[in-house]
């Protein structure tokens, strides 16, 4: 992919954090950056009760668009930036930002968002609806670990989840961890069922070293640890994401409902991770594919 990275950003900490991730990603990457800021006038257009705001947010915006560009000529002078003040709802307008671009970023929350809640609308209304990858970065700086977490099931969804892990394994010169979380069935009829858990354990490892060697064979530089471990797919990811510097999912893993694009794994792991978290999907085809 040789389109831009695309970020969005209100002004928000969390928006700031994201230009910042985003700047790091297209320097690494080599790819220009494109800042967007979405001006959404629908809370104002009430037709009985005009408010004359058009000119405050247009220049709000501009405002913002200065900011952020200022902060990423100071930290990456190389990166090409772009800024971009749009109007519309701010979701439909990065779906569309993506048509063109190598990846999304935005922040966790923006303005106006729930306290308790750590993904926002925005995030909610991107993430998993794009084909290409959707990074959502929480505000605060941490230590770098060195480590990318990738979630694995042996889906479509994960298999696109690898291939960008790898790359940004690879882009940073870390550790990658394929994590595959399994839970033991239960069986209501036949609660007296044993397992061998040794035996089980060994055959999850198994499967998953098996996903992932296509992916290794192409990356030889890039150390990649594999791990299966009997937990919850969310609890398990979290958890590897607090020693991580990105977490990276798929967009739907198996047994997720098929309307629903993003899956419950990930929308559970957006919502609770604290290390910026890349939701992956695999592209439809286009017309000309069909």
């Amino acid at each position: 992919m040789t389109g831009p990275v695309i970020v969005g950003t209100d002004g928000s900490r969390a928006a700031a954090a994201a230009v910042e991730w985003a700047a790091g990603d297209a320097a690494r990457r080599g790819l220009p950056l494109r800042v967007v800021h979405a001006v959404d006038r629908l809370p104002y257009e009430i037709a009985r009760y005009p408010i004359p705001v058009e000119d405050q947010l247009d220049r709000a915006g501009r405002r913002i668009l200065e900011e952020a560009e200022q902060a990423v000529r100071e930290t990456h002078p190389a990166v090409r930036v772009t800024p971009a003040l749009i109007e519309g709802d701010p979701s439909r307008v990065l779906r569309q930002e993506a048509a063109n671009a190598a990846e999304i970023v935005i922040g966790s929350r923006g303005h106006g968002g729930f306290a308790g809640m750590l993904l926002g609308s925005v995030g909610m209304h991107v993430a998993g609806q794009v084909d290409v990858p959707v990074v959502v970065v929480r505000p605060g700086v941490s230590a770098p670990h060195g480590l990318v977490v990738v979630g694995v099931d042996g889906s479509a969804e994960a298999d696109a989840a690898l291939t960008y892990a790898y790359e940004q394994a690879r882009l940073r010169e870390c550790r990658l961890l394929a994590l595959y979380a399994w839970q033991l069935p239960v069986h209501s009829f036949a609660p007296e069922i044993a397992y061998d858990l040794d035996e089980v354990r060994t055959a999850q490892e198994d499967y998953v070293a098996d996903a992932l060697r296509t992916h290794r064979e192409r990356n030889p530089g890039v150390p990649a640890e594999t791990r299966a471990v009997c937990a919850h797919p969310v609890t398990a990811l979290v958890e590897a994401g607090e020693k991580a510097d990105l977490l990276v999912v798929g967009s739907r893993g198996r047994g997720a409902v098929g309307a629903a694009v993003l899956g419950s794994v990930s929308r559970a792991v957006l919502h609770h991770a604290h290390c910026p978290v890349a939701v992956v999907r695999v592209p439809r085809p286009s017309a000309e594919d069909v």
